[in-house]
C-alpha cells in the first residue's frame, strides 16, 4: 500500500473510532511502531484535530464536534486542479519542493477512473515550457531563488523591510517598504520604496542575500508612502491605438506595469498610455522589441524620437 493511501485509509479508520492506539495502528496497517507515529503527526499536520492520552494505555482521540468534513471534489474539479498543477510545470514557484508528493496527495483523494482520466490528459495536453517529445521532462528546476520563501515569509509578517542586494562586487543594505512582488520574463522581481532615498525601484530577488523585518518605530507610513510614489511618476510618452490583431498580441504578452483602456464596447480596439525612460538603453530595447511583438495594428500618437528611430531601423513596416 502506497503512502499516501495508507495515511487517507488511516484517516478514515480514526474517522470510525472514538479512541485508538498506536498499536492498533501497528496491527491493521502492518506497519512499524515508527512508520505508524509519523503517520498519525503527518495526520495532525493536515488539520486532524487529535487528542493525545498519556499513561501506560495511552492512545489518541478525535476532539469532540471537531472532526473535519471528507472533502470531495466533482470530476470537473479534480481536472481543473490538476491541469492548473501542470500548467505550472518550470515556473519556479515557491512552495513547490516537492511535486510527487504533492501528485500523489492529490491522486490519493479521487478514483481509479478519475486517476485514468488524468493520466490521458496529462498524455495529450502540453503547456508552455514542457517538452512535447516528453512532457514529463523538468526543462528548469522547479525550484525558485531560495530567497523567494523567505521573502513571502517576511511580507506576511510586514512590508517594511531591511534588505542585502549584491551590486556587481557591492553589498547595500537598507530598508523598503515592499509595494508588489511579481514574475516577468521568467524573474521574480520585488516594487519597493527606498524608506532612506524615498524613490520607487525594482529589485531583481536573485541579487537579494538577505531580508529581515525593518522594526524601526518611527518609520513612514504606508499613506505617507503611497503619496510620495503617486507624486513621482512619470509623466506619459508613449501612446498607442491598438486595433484587434495588436490586442490579441498584447494579451499573449505585455509588460507588467503596462494596461490598456477600451475605446468601444467590443474590445476591438484600445489606447495605451505609459511613460519610457529613454535614458535607460535597456529599457528602450526592450520597448523597441515589444512594440515590433505587436505588429502592425498600431497607430502611434506619441513615442519617443529614441524608440521610433530603432523600430523603424529594425521593421521595415515602421
Amino acid at each position: 500500500m502506497k503512502k499516501v493511501e495508507r495515511i487517507n485509509t488511516i484517516m478514515r479508520y480514526i474517522n470510525n473510532r472514538s479512541r485508538f492506539t498506536i498499536s492498533e495502528i501497528m496491527l491493521e496497517f502492518n506497519v512499524s511502531r515508527s512508520t505508524a507515529i509519523r503517520d498519525i503527526k503527518e495526520i495532525e499536520a493536515m488539520g486532524m484535530p487529535l487528542v493525545a492520552e498519556v499513561g501506560r494505555d495511552g492512545g489518541y482521540f478525535v476532539m469532540n464536534n471537531s472532526v473535519l468534513p471528507m472533502v470531495r471534489f466533482t470530476d470537473n474539479e479534480i481536472k481543473a486542479l490538476f491541469l492548473a498543477f501542470m500548467a505550472t510545470r518550470n515556473q519556479q514557484l515557491p512552495y513547490l519542493k516537492s511535486r510527487q508528493s504533492l501528485s500523489e496527495k492529490l491522486l490519493g483523494l479521487i478514483s481509479e477512473n478519475q486517476q485514468d482520466d488524468l493520466v490521458v490528459l496529462n498524455q495529450i495536453l502540453l503547456f508552455e515550457g514542457t517538452n512535447p517529445n516528453n512532457p514529463d521532462l523538468l526543462d528548469l528546476s522547479d525550484l525558485p531563488h531560495p530567497m523567494l520563501e523567505q521573502l513571502i515569509q517576511n511580507i506576511l509578517l510586514d512590508s517594511y523591510l531591511w534588505i542585502t542586494v549584491q551590486e556587481g562586487e557591492e553589498s547595500k543594505s537598507y530598508p523598503i517598504y515592499l509595494l508588489h512582488l511579481y514574475r516577468e520574463k521568467s524573474y521574480w522581481l520585488m516594487e519597493g520604496f527606498h524608506l532612506e532615498e524615498e524613490k520607487t525601484q525594482i529589485i531583481p530577488v536573485d541579487k537579494l542575500t538577505n531580508v529581515r523585518p525593518y522594526s524601526v518605530k518611527h518609520r513612514m507610513s504606508r499613506k505617507k508612502v503611497l503619496k510620495k510614489q503617486r507624486s513621482q511618476k512619470k509623466d506619459v510618452n508613449f501612446i498607442l491605438d491598438l486595433g484587434p490583431k495588436a490586442i490579441a498580441q498584447y494579451k499573449k504578452y505585455h509588460p507588467l506595469a503596462i494596461s490598456i483602456s477600451y475605446t468601444n464596447p467590443y474590445q476591438t480596439s484600445a489606447r495605451l498610455n505609459t511613460f519610457v525612460d529613454v535614458g535607460n538603453e535597456e529599457e528602450v530595447r526592450e520597448m523597441v522589441n515589444w512594440l515590433l511583438f505587436l505588429g502592425e495594428d498600431v497607430e502611434v500618437r506619441e513615442v519617443p524620437g529614441e524608440v521610433l528611430d530603432e523600430a523603424r531601423r529594425r521593421g521595415e513596416a515602421w
